[in-house]
């Protein structure tokens, strides 16, 4: 009899560590939309500690563009927040507001993020599931005295490959939502080079005249 316990025991201790081991584990499409995320994560760091001290506005920029070229769906990310206008565009209007978001979208990060001073980012192991079929990674930027910053990524997968179509602001402030009022607004008093206009103008300003277009 206590070897029967015992045997129903070793079971049930076994088959609990199983269950805690396939429920604690993030799932293979939540580690895959993770990742491009731990990527940004990292880079932001890097071009944190580089520091405007030491490396200057460009040198920081070619670190972070081709990562942000990696992670971010700017295309996609741009036609949502241009909205309908955007078909009616001629196609060189296009390329020209494409090649003017992605340049504004580096320098808003690295004007965001331009020194370090013992922060760190924390990217949630489990993501949310988001309708048709979009994933949201939760991250914290923590500083050195412990307070902390949400910013959450809607991830969306094209193929194999995961990218971000959206991020949010304290857990709810959607950045397309804001860009779109302002990129609505701009096309509907100026066309294409309105808002080309803009999105340059932004990007000096948050470059300190570093960069003027491109």
């Amino acid at each position: 009899m206590p070897r029967s316990i015992g045997r129903r025991s070793l079971f049930g201790t076994m088959a609990a560590i199983a269950c805690a081991f396939a429920f604690g584990r993030p799932s293979t499409a939540e580690a895959a939309a993770a990742a491009p995320i731990h990527r940004l994560c990292d880079s932001l760091v890097n071009v944190m500690k580089a520091g405007s001290a030491s490396a200057s506005f460009q040198q920081r920029y070619a670190m972070l563009e081709p990562i942000v070229d990696a992670v971010f769906n700017l295309p996609a990310i741009l036609q949502v927040s241009v909205g309908p206008t955007w078909s009616s565009l001629p196609p060189d209007q296009q390329q020209a507001l494409l090649g003017a978001f992605r340049r504004y979208t580096v320098a808003s990060y690295l004007n965001s993020f331009d020194t370090y001073s013992g922060q760190h980012f924390d990217v949630q192991p489990d993501t949310k599931s988001l309708p048709g079929g979009e994933q949201l990674v939760q991250t914290r930027i923590v500083s050195q005295s412990g307070t902390s910053h949400e910013l959450d990524y809607v991830m969306r997968d094209g193929g194999g490959a995961w990218h971000v179509v959206d991020v949010l602001a304290d857990g709810s402030i959607s950045r397309v939502a804001v860009q779109r009022s302002d990129f609505r607004r701009l096309l509907a008093h100026g066309g294409g080079p309105a808002l080309f206009d803009s999105l340059q103008q932004k990007t000096a300003d948050l470059s300190g005249g570093a960069l003027r277009g491109g």
